[in-house]
């Protein structure tokens, strides 16, 4: 079987039910969604999802514990629920051990643009299949201070093979016991220092790919530049037709919210005016199958990055969410 896989808690509910919705409408309802828990915080999730048949949350405790003791082996530092808001993501590595035999993992901050199902197709030839630009930047996967960096990996690989961890396809079993025990001697050997220190599980899952030499796909190298998209919501330049993005006349496979909090998703569907690039795509998606709940405003938008920090915190702090 296969499915699309996301992470998920109540912290992050507004994405996520906007993530559902998109699949619902630019994917099919039908279509197998697991939910990987970030930690014990799944009240709202649990009953948005009693009416939708196709969404589960993963429940295999044995897988949770094995990820998570790899976690503690290789970066400790990531289970300080008091540091980290995003404690748990590593969670999402358990869609090596099930239930999909091929899968699609989005961020909850990501929302569905069109058919995946030529990227299901590549990982008939391939184990790795990702949609992403972040080969251009490769100070937030590795560590270009690390003398140890070209000693593991070539430069042509690291110009060529990192991805963006928001959107990937693979394969149930490509990381077993075995080879996860010897990531973690390589890691513990010193190679973790060639990771780059601030951006959660995506240094980390780029290291375990290539590292173990998997076989990997971008269809933002592969593709005709005709042809190719952009995926965050960075991008200005894309094109709204009835809900959906296109990129120089192609259609978005996907769309990232890169950078847009959670906090700001919520104080945004709490009442507060709040704005960021496609957002009206972003409400239009959270309230898909209940219209009649989403916000009106009635105050000119504060733009998210721009409006005083102190805006931000007072919204937060009258609705409950700081």
């Amino acid at each position: 079987m296969n499915g699309i896989c996301t992470l998920g808690n109540d912290v992050v509910f507004d994405q996520l039910v906007a993530l559902l919705n998109s699949i619902d409408a630019n994917i099919g309802s039908e279509t197998p969604v697991c939910i990987y828990p970030f930690d014990e915080q799944l009240e709202r999730i649990s009953a948005e999802i009693a009416n939708r048949p196709n969404v589960f949350i993963y429940d295999d405790r044995e897988s949770i514990q094995r990820w998570d003791e790899f976690m503690l082996a290789v970066a400790p530092e990531r289970l300080n629920r008091g540091k980290y808001r995003l404690y748990g993501a590593h969670r999402r590595f358990c869609a090596f051990d099930g239930p999909f035999d091929k899968f699609i993992y989005m961020d909850g901050d990501t929302v569905a643009m069109s058919s995946l199902a030529t990227v299901f197709a590549k990982l008939e030839q391939y184990d790795w299949v990702v949609y992403d630009f972040q080969f251009k930047d490769v100070s937030k996967i590795y560590n270009t201070n690390s003398a140890k960096l070209l000693e593991v990996f070539p430069q042509e690989r690291i110009d060529k093979e990192i991805f963006c961890s928001g959107f990937y396809a693979s394969k149930k079993g490509i990381f077993d016991d075995a080879k996860k025990a010897w990531l973690i001697s390589q890691l513990q050997a010193g190679e973790s220092e060639i990771l780059y220190g601030g951006a959660g599980e995506q240094p980390l899952l780029n290291y375990m790919v290539m590292r173990s030499g998997i076989s990997s796909y971008n269809f933002a190298n592969e593709l005709p530049e005709a042809e190719r998209t952009g995926c965050s919501a960075t991008s200005k330049h894309f094109e709204e037709r009835e809900h959906i993005l296109y990129d120089k006349g192609n259609r978005l496979t996907y769309l990232h919210y890169i950078g847009v909090q959670p906090k700001v998703m919520q104080a945004l569907c709490a009442g507060e005016n709040f704005d960021f690039p496609y957002r009206d795509l972003f409400l239009h998606y959270r309230y898909l199958h209940e219209p009649e709940n989403r916000p009106t405003f009635t105050t000119p938008p504060k733009t998210y990055g721009t409006s005083k920090p102190s805006f931000l915190q007072k919204a937060l702090k009258k609705l409950q969410l700081n």
